[in-house]
């Protein structure tokens, strides 16, 4: 074993020739060293395991194709991009919403050149990163004045540590909802000083439940929409308007987290009802949140708009500073939200809003497509078919609805299906799909036309041997 060790070729040997492949030519060299060293080090585990008993293995010939492999292999970039073919459209795992074109091509100007990120341009003075937003936010959703803070969770917090720091704020308790990641209402209450003062019963709450829990240590009147799961049966819950008129009638501001929100009207579409942003304004809400890369479909954003009295002192707390964010959002959200003045525009253009809405007869063209560039890489490798299913929108967004859908199935002719599932997750564009009665499935809703000659690559790969 001794002997063999020391017919392992050498780190430099290998870096001569890895340097001139062209696939590896940007890799910085102590990178490409360090890969080398651990595949060598792969090397001699394999002879004290026995697998490796003879010097012939350890050639510089033998060994060159597999170190090659291997440095490509582990040189992919950690986070990268993936092929959604779950169906479920915002994707918490997979990165949520993804952009429009111009909210793409706002974000690489806005990296690749200097801006007026905090430039008034027409006085040559220090500006607002917010009034890039806040005046389309505004306009879109009837609000007096509006703010962005890096995602829903941050606005939330940033509203309740403003506007009733040491104050009870109160709730419903069937509104203390839990988000991804295990965060709740009641921890984020606590983080940011308010007091929690829970009122009604798990499936109901009466006005009158509000009115008897507000005292002099009050500070907010409080409503979280609860987009992520629904009570249905024997439930009851104050209406917005009514919640307003205590607050105005007892001077208590009135915030409504709407989680998930959004600025498109979904019911022509057969949604079940679910508000937008603007329809819970014209209740007379003081102050909202919502997310801006869920339903709305921008960049991770908490958005806050609202009564300008208010607006204007959230931007003051100090803790704005550390969740405000970065010239990237901004400008992806300022594109994102343009779209949103034409709401046709938006439906087109913005990937969510399209994924959501296309049609059952779209759908089954796009799957009949893609079984059929299917069909002519597999070949007999595997039967390729359709069948009928259901997509989701994701992102604790209309949890009940199921969305009929056309789905493209895959049974591998000499692999178990959950093989090729696993398999797809070690190409170089990694397929995340789901496996449903022994097929391997592919939902066309929230693939895009380029990536059905890309799938196919990688399924031929994982089937042929390729990707182990």
């Amino acid at each position: 074993m001794s002997s063999l060790f020391r017919h392992i070729p050498s780190v430099d040997r290998f870096l001569q020739d890895l340097e001139q492949d062209q696939a590896l030519a940007s890799l910085p060299r102590p990178l490409l060293k360090d890969l080398v060293a651990e595949f060598l080090d792969l090397c001699r585990e394999e002879i004290r395991a026995g697998v490796i008993t003879d010097q012939s293995a350890l050639a510089f010939s033998a060994l060159f194709g597999r170190a090659k492999a291997y440095v490509r292999f582990k040189s992919r970039p950690h986070f990268r991009r993936v092929i959604n073919a779950t169906g479920v459209v915002i994707h918490t795992n997979l990165g949520r919403s993804i952009l429009a074109d111009e909210a793409v091509a706002a974000v690489a100007q806005g990296c690749r050149h200097y801006s007026n990120l905090e430039l008034a341009l027409e006085t040559g003075q220090r500006g607002s990163r917010y009034s890039h937003v806040e005046k389309l936010l505004c306009r879109l959703t009837g609000a007096e004045a509006g703010l962005v803070v890096n995602n829903n969770a941050a606005a939330v917090l940033l509203v309740l540590d403003t506007l009733a720091r040491g104050r009870e704020v109160v709730v419903s308790r069937g509104q203390l909802v839990e988000i991804g990641g295990s965060f709740r209402i009641p921890e984020v209450m606590k983080k940011s000083g308010a007091v929690l003062r829970e009122v009604g019963a798990t499936n109901r709450t009466h006005l009158r439940d509000y009115e008897e829990a507000i005292g002099d240590q009050t500070g907010m009147l409080m409503k979280v929409h609860t987009s992520n799961y629904r009570i249905i049966g024997f439930h009851k819950e104050v209406e917005l308007a009514e919640l307003v008129a205590l607050g105005r009638e007892r001077e208590l501001p009135v915030f409504e987290d709407l989680g998930s929100g959004n600025l498109f009207d979904f019911s022509p579409y057969g949604f079940m009802p679910e508000p937008t942003v603007q329809q819970v304004l014209k209740s007379g809400v003081d102050v909202v949140s919502f997310s801006g890369d869920k339903l709305l479909g921008g960049p991770q954003a908490g958005v806050i708009v609202g009564r300008k009295a208010y607006i204007d002192l959230i931007k003051k707390n100090q803790l704005n500073r550390a969740l405000r964010i970065d010239k990237m959002t901004l400008a992806a959200l300022e594109a994102t939200l343009r779209l949103y003045l034409e709401p046709d525009t938006a439906r087109r253009k913005v990937p969510t809003l399209a994924m959501i809405t296309a049609s059952r007869e779209e759908l089954q063209a796009r799957a009949r497509r893609l079984r059929r560039k299917l069909s002519a890489v597999l070949g007999e490798l595997a039967e390729v078919g359709v069948r009928p299913g259901y997509s989701r929108v994701g992102g604790g967004s209309f949890p009940e609805q199921d969305l009929p859908t056309t789905l493209v199935s895959v049974i591998p002719a000499g692999m178990d299906v959950d093989a090729l599932r696993q398999g797809l997750l070690a190409t170089d564009i990694p397929v995340i799909g789901r496996v449903e009665e022994g097929r391997f499935c592919l939902d066309p809703r929230t693939l895009l036309d380029e990536e059905f000659g890309l799938l196919a690559q990688a399924v031929l790969a994982v089937l042929s041997g390729g990707v182990r």
